[in-house]
């Protein structure tokens, strides 16, 4: 067996004073405060950021699309306004060109145009607009006009006198072209007449659709965003009154939130808000009768050990003054017995809500332990109890302290019923499941009490053994938190009870158990 071992290390006095520096306490007051408070910044900030708003979650991702769109709306708007803009403009150009098409004369040595100073006036009367010409002969050789205007290529399928468009540039300044090829002659390449015009009203007429169509949006976009607000400010009305619903109740007050009225989408909330206050009433009434159950029960053994007290004061014979201690102390032990049962069955409800401490357990070992502790309660009433195992490590996931519990409960309730001179055995073996046994010979109970005796403070009725009734509740509660199972059986040949708790197993490969037993594969000498 191995040692323990334990060393208490104490601390030394010393009689000299500590120094105390005033200065620097106060700094690292000072100090500790500030951190403090950069903490509940800091925690506040994470709240605050991990904390969303339905509202806002809503209004994000209908007005984000809106702003988004706008912007694009804005760029289209220009090029739809650039294009209407064009199209008169356009039409007038091509008129011009054409005109100025009509004044070339094509020979078959030289191209000749003819601009008298009356088409010369009327070409350029306009006050908003330059315009320029350019004739181009058969090999592309500037015959008159502006020689800034560039050559361009002619289309894959030209039709000669017929005009075409083309947006440019000339001397830094955006134009807008018209270009028409003349039907050549024979032998020689086609004439090229272009005009240009600077964008000036084109881009008057565009501005002027744009502000029409944008301003208005200026004042229609707040409104939207106004109406959208509105609605949804309708919208969440519903869940504000649900919360200002819940805030005027009395902590007292469960019972079910009214649905009538209330839109369809906010009633699943408050369906799942309706169960969990049905539950947590049925909880409390639980909680209660647990509460008074337990002080009906607590009342039995304090009025026996008050009722001894008063008689161990009232005797003069040391004899029967010692009966009455040992009546008391048997009290107390009930008494305590009593109270830790129930701290163990409020332990294992409390382990349903939250997370308890879950590790690997031999069940097989922890049966053993429990076994060997109760031999001196057995012996007193000369009880056989025994434990037959599988001689391997029967491992489950669970909390050890829990399931021990469990082992003892089982077993306790074994010895007190079973009659002086009777048989205990308590039983581990594995198949899909792990499966932990205790039978005994007593009386048994009737199979219609079966699944009462699990009730907490339950007893079968003509039956004189001391018991509080809550040790197969326990059983019970903890054998579900660890996804497990408790029932009673009639023993073999229908004699004494057979209580069996079920569990789902974890299997180990030969390594693991190598590692945990290495003994049991020690070849023998």
């Amino acid at each position: 067996m191995p040692s323990r071992c334990m060393s208490i290390a104490c601390a030394r006095s010393s009689s000299r004073a500590a120094y105390t520096s005033t200065p620097c306490a106060d700094s690292a007051t000072v100090w500790t405060g500030r951190m403090a408070l950069s903490d509940r910044l800091l925690r506040r900030k994470q709240e605050e950021a991990e904390s969303q708003s339905v509202f806002g979650e809503i209004l994000d991702w209908m007005l984000m699309p809106l702003l988004l769109i706008w912007p694009l709306s804005v760029i289209l708007i220009q090029g739809v306004a650039n294009s209407i803009a064009d199209d008169p403009y356009d039409k007038a150009l091509a008129e011009n060109t054409l005109a100025i098409a009509r004044l070339v004369s094509v020979r078959a040595d030289r191209i000749k145009v003819d601009i008298t100073p009356q088409v010369r006036s009327i070409l350029y009367r306009d006050e908003s607009d330059t315009l320029f010409y350019q004739v181009l002969g058969f090999n592309n050789e500037l015959v008159a006009g502006e020689i800034a205007i560039h050559w361009v290529d002619p289309p894959l399928k030209l039709e000669y006198e017929k005009p075409y468009f083309r947006d440019g540039e000339i001397r830094g300044e955006e134009v807008r072209i018209a270009y028409v090829y003349l039907k050549p002659l024979p032998d020689r390449g086609p004439v090229l007449v272009q005009m240009a015009e600077t964008r000036n009203k084109r881009n008057a007429l565009a501005s002027r659709i744009i502000s029409g169509v944008t301003l208005p949006q200026f004042a229609i976009i707040p409104l939207a965003v106004l109406l959208v607000w509105v609605g949804l400010s309708r919208g969440i009305a519903p869940l504000n009154r649900f919360g200002k619903a819940i805030r005027r109740r009395l902590p007292t007050d469960l019972s079910p939130i009214p649905t009538s009225g209330v839109p369809e989408e906010v009633k699943p909330v408050i369906h799942a808000f309706n169960d969990m206050m049905a539950r947590l009433e049925q909880n409390l009434q639980g909680q209660q009768r647990f509460i008074g159950d337990a002080a009906h029960q607590m009342r039995t053994p304090l009025t026996g050990l008050k009722m001894q007290t008063e008689l161990a004061l009232q005797e003069t014979d040391p004899e029967l003054i010692r009966a009455s201690l040992r009546n008391i102390a048997e009290s107390a032990d009930r008494a305590a017995r009593l109270i830790n049962q129930l701290l163990t069955l409020a332990r294992a409800e409390a382990s349903h809500e939250k997370s308890h401490t879950i590790e690997l357990v031999d069940l097989e070992a922890l049966a053993r332990e429990a076994t060997l502790e109760w031999l001196p309660a057995a012996m007193e009433k000369r009880i056989d109890l025994g434990f037959e195992g599988t001689g391997w490590p029967l491992q489950v996931s669970g909390n050890p302290l829990l399931l021990r519990e469990l082992i003892v409960n089982l077993i306790d309730n074994a010895v007190k019923y079973t009659p002086t001179g009777g048989r205990i055995t308590v039983r581990t073996r594995a198949s899909e499941f792990a499966v932990l046994e205790v039978e005994d010979d007593g009386p048994g109970i009737p199979e219609d009490e079966r699944d009462l005796i699990f009730e907490r403070f339950y007893r079968v009725l003509g039956n004189e053994a001391q018991g509080s009734g809550l040790g197969l509740a326990i059983a019970r509660e903890i054998a579900e938190l660890h996804r497990g199972s408790v029932q009673l059986k009639a023993g073999p040949d229908g004699r004494g009870t057979l209580a069996q708790a079920v569990f789902p197993r974890r299997r180990f490969t030969i390594s693991a158990l190598l590692a945990q037993s290495p003994e049991k594969f020690q070849p023998s000498l």
